[in-house]
């Protein structure tokens, strides 16, 4: 391949990596309407009625395990499962800081 093809080639890949990694840093157009309704998913899945439906749920479990009517194994899957929804914003955070993400 003659020495100029190969670096038009390096310069087009290159536009286009620093394109794409524009393009990532920017919202697309529309998304406020998709960041709107995630935020409302958010703000309804980690509010105040959540978190009493997921003590009430514990509590249950809880009283379930103790009484020998559910096995410790099930009612742990519940437990581990709060903890996941209530700490996805940690958990995410922590991944991007071992990812070196922002």
């Amino acid at each position: 391949m003659p020495r100029s093809r190969t670096t038009a080639l390096s310069a087009l890949s290159l536009a286009t990596i620093a394109s794409a990694a524009q393009a990532q840093t920017l919202d697309p157009a529309g998304s406020n309407v998709i960041v709107g309704a995630m935020s409302w998913l958010q703000g309804t899945l980690l509010g105040t009625v959540a978190t009493v439906a997921a003590v009430i749920a514990v509590a249950a479990v809880g009283y379930m395990m103790l009484t020998g009517r559910m096995n410790w194994r099930h009612g742990a899957t519940v437990v581990v499962g709060c903890f996941i929804l209530f700490g996805a914003g940690a958990i995410v955070a922590g991944i991007r800081q071992a990812t070196g993400g922002y």
